[in-house]
Formats: C-alpha cells, sequence, structure tokens
C-alpha cells in the first residue's frame, strides 16, 4: 500500500502563489506515475498536472504558464508550485499515484488540501 500526504494549502488573494506538496510513503517502488487533479464545489475532480514514471510532464490547458509540477527522483515527494493564482482555481487539490507508467487511472489519492483564492 502507498500513503499519500498532501500540505500547503491555504487562502491566498488572486495573483498570489502557493506551493503544495505530497509526500509518499509505503510501497513506494510500486509508483511510476504521479499527478495533481482538483475537486471545486459541485464540480467533477479535474487533472491539473502529472508527470509519469519516466518524467514526461503533462498540464491542464487551464493552468499552463502558471503552475509547475515537480518531483524528487526518490519519488517520495511531488510538489506543485502554483503562480497567478485566480478565484476559479478555488478546490481541493489531491495527489495520486499509479501503478502504471502513465497517470491515467489512479490507484492511491491523498485526503486532499484546500485551496482557496479570494478575489
Amino acid at each position: 500500500q502507498v500513503q499519500l500526504v498532501e500540505s500547503g494549502g491555504d487562502l491566498v488573494q488572486a495573483g498570489g502563489s502557493l506551493r503544495l506538496s505530497c509526500a509518499a510513503s509505503g510501497s513506494i517502488s510500486s509508483i511510476n506515475a504521479m499527478g495533481w487533479y482538483r475537486q471545486a464545489p459541485e464540480k467533477e475532480r479535474e487533472l491539473v498536472a502529472r508527470v509519469s514514471g519516466g518524467g514526461t510532464i503533462a498540464y491542464a490547458d487551464f493552468v499552463k504558464g502558471r503552475f509547475s509540477i515537480s518531483r524528487d527522483k526518490a519519488k517520495k515527494t511531488l510538489s506543485l508550485q502554483m503562480n497567478n493564482l485566480k478565484p476559479e482555481d478555488t478546490a481541493i487539490y489531491y495527489c495520486a499515484a499509479a501503478r502504471s507508467w502513465f497517470l491515467i487511472r489512479a490507484d492511491y489519492w491523498g485526503q486532499g488540501t484546500q485551496v482557496t483564492v479570494s478575489s
């Protein structure tokens, strides 16, 4: 089993920045792909950014140029640097991990961290 714990969520004004972190523990050798999802109130969970087992990175169009995902070589920590935040970025952000090479369907989820952006 793998445990994922997010941190870094907060209340921030529009235009501000936050850095989310996700610490993985347990059977981390089974993890290949990781990523960040978010879910706003009354909306479906959506992919924000992901990194494959080989380090290939992809972003959702709505965060390109503003967010940056990174992962350490030991795959123990995943980060999401969020700049120029907008009120529509308000959501619970979830860390996800998969045994597959690409993050298509997560096998593990964190509990989420709240990001609130005020206008």
